[in-house]
Protein backbone atom coordinates (compact mmCIF):
# COMPACT_ATOMS: atom_id res chain seq x y z
CA UNK A 1 0.00 0.00 0.00
CA UNK A 2 2.92 2.21 0.41
CA UNK A 3 3.63 2.14 -2.80
CA UNK A 4 0.02 2.58 -4.00
CA UNK A 5 -0.30 5.84 -1.84
CA UNK A 6 3.45 7.26 -3.19
CA UNK A 7 2.26 6.71 -6.69
CA UNK A 8 -0.78 8.55 -6.12
CA UNK A 9 0.92 11.89 -4.92
CA UNK A 10 3.57 11.37 -8.20
CA UNK A 11 3.55 14.65 -9.86
CA UNK A 12 2.69 16.58 -6.83
CA UNK A 13 6.16 16.92 -5.57
CA UNK A 14 7.61 18.93 -2.79
CA UNK A 15 11.04 19.85 -1.96
CA UNK A 16 10.99 19.80 1.65
CA UNK A 17 14.51 20.31 2.38
CA UNK A 18 14.80 23.62 0.63
CA UNK A 19 11.37 24.75 2.16
CA UNK A 20 10.87 23.41 5.89
CA UNK A 21 12.19 25.74 8.60
CA UNK A 22 13.71 25.08 12.10
CA UNK A 23 11.03 26.47 13.79
CA UNK A 24 11.80 26.86 16.58
CA UNK A 25 14.53 29.30 15.99
CA UNK A 26 12.17 31.62 14.57
CA UNK A 27 10.60 35.10 16.38
CA UNK A 28 8.62 36.09 13.57
CA UNK A 29 6.90 35.39 11.22
CA UNK A 30 8.50 34.75 7.83
CA UNK A 31 6.07 35.97 4.68
CA UNK A 32 6.10 32.95 3.03
CA UNK A 33 4.14 31.22 6.78
CA UNK A 34 1.89 34.37 6.55
CA UNK A 35 -1.47 33.95 5.47
CA UNK A 36 -3.98 36.92 5.16
CA UNK A 37 -7.30 37.51 4.44
CA UNK A 38 -7.32 36.79 0.53
CA UNK A 39 -5.81 33.62 1.04
CA UNK A 40 -8.13 30.80 0.20
CA UNK A 41 -9.36 29.33 3.97
CA UNK A 42 -7.75 31.92 6.08
CA UNK A 43 -7.47 30.35 9.61
CA UNK A 44 -9.55 33.27 11.53
CA UNK A 45 -12.04 33.27 14.25
CA UNK A 46 -14.26 30.51 15.00
CA UNK A 47 -17.03 32.13 16.33
CA UNK A 48 -19.50 28.93 16.95
CA UNK A 49 -20.13 28.10 20.01
CA UNK A 50 -21.94 24.45 19.78
CA UNK A 51 -20.23 21.17 20.87
CA UNK A 52 -19.29 18.64 18.84
CA UNK A 53 -20.96 15.47 19.99
CA UNK A 54 -19.28 13.42 22.62
CA UNK A 55 -19.90 9.43 22.61
CA UNK A 56 -19.46 7.09 25.21
CA UNK A 57 -18.45 3.75 23.82
CA UNK A 58 -19.73 1.63 26.68
CA UNK A 59 -23.51 2.72 26.25
CA UNK A 60 -25.83 0.28 24.60
CA UNK A 61 -25.06 -1.11 21.26
CA UNK A 62 -28.41 0.03 19.81
CA UNK A 63 -28.21 3.68 21.32
CA UNK A 64 -24.56 3.90 19.84
CA UNK A 65 -25.76 2.88 16.40
CA UNK A 66 -28.18 5.30 16.34
CA UNK A 67 -26.18 8.77 18.11
CA UNK A 68 -22.97 7.55 15.61
CA UNK A 69 -25.46 7.50 12.77
CA UNK A 70 -26.72 11.37 13.60
CA UNK A 71 -23.37 12.81 14.34
CA UNK A 72 -21.93 11.45 11.30
CA UNK A 73 -25.42 12.94 9.58
CA UNK A 74 -25.61 16.10 11.20
CA UNK A 75 -21.21 16.91 11.81
CA UNK A 76 -19.34 14.28 10.22
CA UNK A 77 -17.36 14.56 13.35
CA UNK A 78 -17.78 12.89 16.68
CA UNK A 79 -15.75 12.55 19.84
CA UNK A 80 -15.48 8.64 21.50
CA UNK A 81 -14.75 8.06 25.46
CA UNK A 82 -14.58 5.05 26.89
CA UNK A 83 -13.15 3.31 23.21
CA UNK A 84 -10.90 0.58 25.10
CA UNK A 85 -7.68 2.10 24.24
CA UNK A 86 -5.23 2.03 27.23
CA UNK A 87 -4.48 5.66 28.83
CA UNK A 88 -0.95 4.83 28.92
CA UNK A 89 -0.72 3.90 25.22
CA UNK A 90 -1.92 6.76 24.49
CA UNK A 91 0.46 8.61 26.15
CA UNK A 92 3.58 6.93 24.97
CA UNK A 93 2.35 6.83 21.73
CA UNK A 94 2.51 11.01 22.35
CA UNK A 95 5.93 10.79 24.02
CA UNK A 96 7.05 8.87 20.74
CA UNK A 97 5.63 11.84 18.91
CA UNK A 98 7.12 14.36 21.27
CA UNK A 99 10.57 12.45 20.81
CA UNK A 100 10.21 12.25 17.46
CA UNK A 101 9.75 16.22 16.57
CA UNK A 102 12.51 17.68 19.17
CA UNK A 103 15.30 15.86 17.42
CA UNK A 104 17.66 18.11 15.68
CA UNK A 105 16.58 19.27 12.24
CA UNK A 106 19.47 17.33 10.55
CA UNK A 107 18.43 13.88 12.18
CA UNK A 108 14.58 14.59 11.00
CA UNK A 109 16.04 15.24 7.44
CA UNK A 110 17.51 11.69 7.57
CA UNK A 111 14.15 10.51 7.36
CA UNK A 112 12.76 13.51 4.98
CA UNK A 113 10.01 12.00 2.53
CA UNK A 114 11.41 12.43 -1.31
CA UNK A 115 9.46 14.56 -3.80
CA UNK A 116 7.48 11.43 -4.94
CA UNK A 117 7.54 9.84 -1.53
CA UNK A 118 4.20 9.21 1.13
CA UNK A 119 6.21 7.95 3.91
CA UNK A 120 8.66 9.82 5.81
CA UNK A 121 9.04 13.35 7.27
CA UNK A 122 8.52 17.08 5.60
CA UNK A 123 5.91 19.57 5.58
CA UNK A 124 1.82 18.44 4.77
CA UNK A 125 1.05 16.86 1.71
CA UNK A 126 -1.56 19.27 1.08
CA UNK A 127 1.34 22.07 1.18
CA UNK A 128 1.43 21.49 -2.53
CA UNK A 129 -2.10 23.37 -2.90
CA UNK A 130 -1.25 26.54 -1.31
CA UNK A 131 1.36 29.69 -2.04
CA UNK A 132 2.19 30.31 1.43
CA UNK A 133 3.33 27.46 3.91
CA UNK A 134 1.84 25.94 7.05
CA UNK A 135 3.29 26.27 10.30
CA UNK A 136 3.52 22.55 10.52
CA UNK A 137 5.61 19.20 10.26
CA UNK A 138 5.06 15.96 9.85
CA UNK A 139 5.58 12.17 9.62
CA UNK A 140 3.84 9.46 7.97
CA UNK A 141 4.43 5.86 8.73
CA UNK A 142 2.39 3.19 6.41
CA UNK A 143 3.46 -0.71 7.65
CA UNK A 144 7.14 -0.96 9.40
CA UNK A 145 8.29 1.82 11.01
CA UNK A 146 11.54 0.11 11.79
CA UNK A 147 13.63 1.44 9.01
CA UNK A 148 13.04 5.51 9.82
CA UNK A 149 13.36 4.94 13.63
CA UNK A 150 16.71 3.10 13.01
CA UNK A 151 17.88 6.41 11.47
CA UNK A 152 15.95 8.29 13.95
CA UNK A 153 16.98 6.63 17.37
CA UNK A 154 20.18 4.65 16.59
CA UNK A 155 19.73 3.53 20.26
CA UNK A 156 16.39 3.23 20.89
CA UNK A 157 14.47 2.91 17.76
CA UNK A 158 12.93 -0.52 19.43
CA UNK A 159 11.36 1.05 21.73
CA UNK A 160 9.95 3.54 19.81
CA UNK A 161 8.83 0.54 17.32
CA UNK A 162 6.95 -1.28 19.61
CA UNK A 163 4.52 1.82 20.88
CA UNK A 164 3.74 2.55 17.26
CA UNK A 165 2.98 -1.47 16.45
CA UNK A 166 0.95 -1.74 19.36
CA UNK A 167 -0.71 1.89 18.95
CA UNK A 168 -1.72 1.12 15.45
CA UNK A 169 -2.78 -2.60 16.41
CA UNK A 170 -5.63 -0.61 19.13
CA UNK A 171 -6.37 1.61 16.70
CA UNK A 172 -7.34 -0.87 14.08
CA UNK A 173 -9.68 -3.37 16.49
CA UNK A 174 -11.24 0.32 17.63
CA UNK A 175 -11.76 1.27 13.47
CA UNK A 176 -13.30 -1.99 12.86
CA UNK A 177 -15.71 -1.91 15.56
CA UNK A 178 -16.41 1.64 14.82
CA UNK A 179 -17.13 0.45 11.73
CA UNK A 180 -19.44 -2.09 12.52
CA UNK A 181 -21.62 0.82 14.27
CA UNK A 182 -21.47 2.71 11.12
CA UNK A 183 -22.53 0.13 8.59
CA UNK A 184 -25.48 -0.71 11.64
CA UNK A 185 -26.60 3.42 11.77
CA UNK A 186 -26.68 3.13 7.64
CA UNK A 187 -28.68 0.13 7.82
CA UNK A 188 -26.76 -2.45 6.99
CA UNK A 189 -23.95 -5.14 8.34
CA UNK A 190 -20.26 -6.60 8.24
CA UNK A 191 -22.19 -10.11 6.62
CA UNK A 192 -23.10 -7.64 4.05
CA UNK A 193 -19.85 -5.91 3.57
CA UNK A 194 -17.72 -8.35 4.63
CA UNK A 195 -14.27 -6.58 4.29
CA UNK A 196 -15.45 -3.94 6.92
CA UNK A 197 -15.89 -7.03 9.06
CA UNK A 198 -13.77 -7.83 12.50
CA UNK A 199 -12.22 -10.67 10.54
CA UNK A 200 -12.51 -9.26 7.23
CA UNK A 201 -11.98 -11.02 4.31
CA UNK A 202 -9.18 -8.79 2.80
CA UNK A 203 -5.50 -8.56 4.37
CA UNK A 204 -4.73 -5.36 2.85
CA UNK A 205 -6.65 -2.75 4.88
CA UNK A 206 -4.36 0.30 4.68
CA UNK A 207 -3.92 2.75 7.54
CA UNK A 208 -1.70 5.34 7.46
CA UNK A 209 -0.53 6.95 10.74
CA UNK A 210 0.15 10.65 10.67
CA UNK A 211 2.31 12.35 13.21
CA UNK A 212 1.64 15.87 14.04
CA UNK A 213 3.38 18.75 14.97
CA UNK A 214 2.47 22.25 15.37
CA UNK A 215 5.31 24.28 17.06
CA UNK A 216 4.32 27.27 19.15
CA UNK A 217 4.13 30.36 16.31
CA UNK A 218 5.10 33.79 17.72
CA UNK A 219 2.15 35.23 15.57
CA UNK A 220 -0.63 32.72 15.42
CA UNK A 221 -3.08 34.84 14.17
CA UNK A 222 -1.57 35.28 10.88
CA UNK A 223 -0.27 32.16 10.19
CA UNK A 224 -1.94 28.64 9.68
CA UNK A 225 -1.50 25.13 11.17
CA UNK A 226 -3.12 23.22 8.62
CA UNK A 227 -5.12 24.58 5.94
CA UNK A 228 -9.15 23.14 5.60
CA UNK A 229 -9.15 20.46 3.80
CA UNK A 230 -11.13 16.56 4.00
CA UNK A 231 -9.75 13.62 4.22
CA UNK A 232 -9.78 10.43 1.90
CA UNK A 233 -10.16 7.58 3.72
CA UNK A 234 -13.28 6.33 5.10
CA UNK A 235 -12.89 8.03 8.56
CA UNK A 236 -9.77 9.22 10.80
CA UNK A 237 -9.13 8.39 14.10
CA UNK A 238 -7.48 11.90 15.72
CA UNK A 239 -5.86 11.79 19.63
CA UNK A 240 -4.85 15.03 20.38
CA UNK A 241 -2.65 16.43 23.28
CA UNK A 242 -4.11 19.16 25.59
CA UNK A 243 -4.02 22.15 23.49
CA UNK A 244 -7.02 22.91 21.72
CA UNK A 245 -6.69 23.92 17.20
CA UNK A 246 -8.70 21.97 15.18
CA UNK A 247 -11.74 23.00 13.91
CA UNK A 248 -14.19 21.20 11.60
CA UNK A 249 -16.53 23.52 9.37
CA UNK A 250 -20.19 22.84 9.97
CA UNK A 251 -22.85 24.16 7.32
CA UNK A 252 -25.15 26.78 8.51
CA UNK A 253 -23.02 27.42 11.91
CA UNK A 254 -19.27 28.37 10.79
CA UNK A 255 -16.55 27.17 12.00
CA UNK A 256 -16.38 25.23 15.45
CA UNK A 257 -13.61 24.22 17.56
CA UNK A 258 -12.95 20.47 18.80
CA UNK A 259 -12.05 21.04 22.56
CA UNK A 260 -9.36 18.27 23.61
CA UNK A 261 -11.55 15.97 26.36
CA UNK A 262 -9.28 13.86 28.36
CA UNK A 263 -7.85 10.30 26.74
CA UNK A 264 -10.94 10.95 23.59
CA UNK A 265 -10.52 10.15 20.68
CA UNK A 266 -12.39 12.18 17.61
CA UNK A 267 -13.64 10.45 14.78
CA UNK A 268 -14.15 12.74 11.44
CA UNK A 269 -16.16 10.88 8.37
CA UNK A 270 -14.19 10.43 5.00
CA UNK A 271 -14.44 10.75 1.21
CA UNK A 272 -14.38 7.22 1.24
CA UNK A 273 -17.31 7.10 3.51
CA UNK A 274 -18.99 9.88 1.47
CA UNK A 275 -18.93 7.52 -1.33
CA UNK A 276 -20.30 4.16 0.48
CA UNK A 277 -23.29 6.67 1.93
CA UNK A 278 -24.23 8.43 -1.34
CA UNK A 279 -23.46 11.66 0.48
CA UNK A 280 -25.58 10.76 3.74
CA UNK A 281 -22.68 11.07 6.06
CA UNK A 282 -20.76 14.06 4.34
CA UNK A 283 -16.88 14.32 4.54
CA UNK A 284 -15.97 17.25 7.19
CA UNK A 285 -13.95 20.05 5.92
CA UNK A 286 -11.20 20.70 9.08
CA UNK A 287 -8.62 22.82 9.37
CA UNK A 288 -5.63 23.54 12.25
CA UNK A 289 -5.00 26.74 13.82
CA UNK A 290 -1.72 27.40 15.07
CA UNK A 291 -1.11 28.49 18.47
CA UNK A 292 1.07 30.15 21.11
CA UNK A 293 1.88 26.90 22.42
CA UNK A 294 3.20 23.38 21.28
CA UNK A 295 0.48 21.28 19.80
CA UNK A 296 0.64 17.89 19.03
CA UNK A 297 -1.63 14.95 17.67
CA UNK A 298 -1.53 11.63 15.90
CA UNK A 299 -4.05 10.71 13.14
CA UNK A 300 -4.94 7.02 11.84
CA UNK A 301 -6.64 7.20 8.15
CA UNK A 302 -9.10 3.66 8.35
CA UNK A 303 -9.72 2.92 4.56
CA UNK A 304 -10.98 -0.17 2.48
CA UNK A 305 -8.94 -2.81 0.41
CA UNK A 306 -6.82 -0.15 -1.81
CA UNK A 307 -8.25 -1.46 -4.71
CA UNK A 308 -11.48 -2.97 -3.98
CA UNK A 309 -14.37 -0.69 -5.80
CA UNK A 310 -16.16 1.01 -3.39
CA UNK A 311 -19.50 2.27 -4.30
CA UNK A 312 -22.98 3.61 -2.85
CA UNK A 313 -24.90 1.15 -0.39
CA UNK A 314 -27.65 -0.89 -2.56
CA UNK A 315 -30.27 0.31 0.24
CA UNK A 316 -29.67 3.75 -0.44
CA UNK A 317 -30.19 4.19 -3.59
CA UNK A 318 -33.46 4.10 -5.26
CA UNK A 319 -36.38 5.81 -6.76
CA UNK A 320 -36.23 8.96 -4.15
CA UNK A 321 -32.28 8.35 -3.82
CA UNK A 322 -31.10 8.59 -6.85
CA UNK A 323 -26.99 7.07 -7.22
CA UNK A 324 -24.74 10.15 -6.65
CA UNK A 325 -21.36 8.71 -6.95
CA UNK A 326 -20.14 6.06 -9.25
CA UNK A 327 -17.72 3.47 -8.46
CA UNK A 328 -14.13 4.04 -7.65
CA UNK A 329 -11.00 2.34 -5.21
CA UNK A 330 -9.18 4.02 -3.00
CA UNK A 331 -6.07 3.96 -4.60
CA UNK A 332 -7.92 5.70 -7.49
CA UNK A 333 -9.53 8.26 -5.95
CA UNK A 334 -5.92 8.96 -3.82
CA UNK A 335 -5.17 10.05 -7.43
CA UNK A 336 -7.86 11.74 -8.04
CA UNK A 337 -7.39 13.61 -4.57
CA UNK A 338 -3.65 14.14 -5.72
CA UNK A 339 -4.65 15.91 -8.65
CA UNK A 340 -8.03 17.87 -7.37
CA UNK A 341 -7.66 17.94 -3.98
CA UNK A 342 -10.95 19.28 -1.91
CA UNK A 343 -13.07 19.18 -5.54
CA UNK A 344 -12.01 15.58 -5.79
CA UNK A 345 -15.74 14.22 -4.77
CA UNK A 346 -17.50 16.24 -7.65
CA UNK A 347 -15.27 14.44 -10.44
CA UNK A 348 -16.35 11.35 -8.87
CA UNK A 349 -20.24 11.98 -9.49
CA UNK A 350 -22.21 10.38 -11.59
Amino acid sequence: MSSTLSDAFRGKRLNIQHKLLDFTSLKELPDLYTWTESDEYHAGQSLASESVPVIDLDGPTAVNVNVIGHACKTWGVFQVINHGIPTALLHNAMCTSRSLFTLPTEQKLKVARSPDAFEGYGLARISSFFSKQMWYEGFTNVGSPLDHFRLLWPQDFNMHCNVVEEFKKEMKKLAERLMCLILGSLGTTTEDIKWAGLNGDFKDHPSPLNLNYYPACPDPDRAMGLAAHTDSSLFTILYQNSVSGLQVLREGTGWVTVPPVSDALVVNVGDMLHILSNGLYPSVLHRAVATRKNRSSIAYFYGPPSDLQISPLQNLVGPSQPLLYRSISWSEYLRVKAKHFNEALSFVRV
